[in-house]
């Protein structure tokens, strides 16, 4: 069984966002890097780059598969996890404590289109 936060908004594409403000704080599900398994690779944007709700920002890359990071909110990125370039297995050990971007939001209200814990767990049949 995946872990699920409360308190935490999820999108369908299995990413989770933080809110602090209004600072969205993004990474990947519990149950996105189980279906991934190992992650090799995280390919992330570049700080002040803009993002868009729905659109691509990145990938994961995985000893399975490739996946495409899709954002929950639209806005510039003012923070990358830096980290993940040279451990990206730290998303495997705790993907609730090793977000990939932090984004300024430029339209708060796109997070009322996204899941909350209960939602996501009917999402993926827990």
């Amino acid at each position: 069984m995946s872990k699920i936060i409360e308190g935490l908004k999820y999108s369908e594409t299995h990413e989770w966002v933080k809110v602090e403000g209004n600072v969205a704080i993004v990474g990947v599900s519990d149950f996105a890097q189980k279906e991934m398994g190992d992650i090799t690779y995280v390919d992330m944007p570049d700080v002040d780059d803009e993002v868009s709700k729905d659109e691509e920002f990145g990938a994961l890359e995985s000893v399975k598969a490739s996946s495409d990071l899709v954002s929950p909110v639209s806005g510039v990125v003012v923070e990358k996890n830096e980290a993940l370039e040279d451990a990206p297995e730290l998303i495997n050990q705790d993907p609730y404590g090793n977000w990939i971007i932090k984004v300024e939001m430029s339209d708060a209200s796109e997070l009322d289109a996204l899941l909350d814990a209960a939602g996501y767990a009917k999402l993926i049949g827990e």
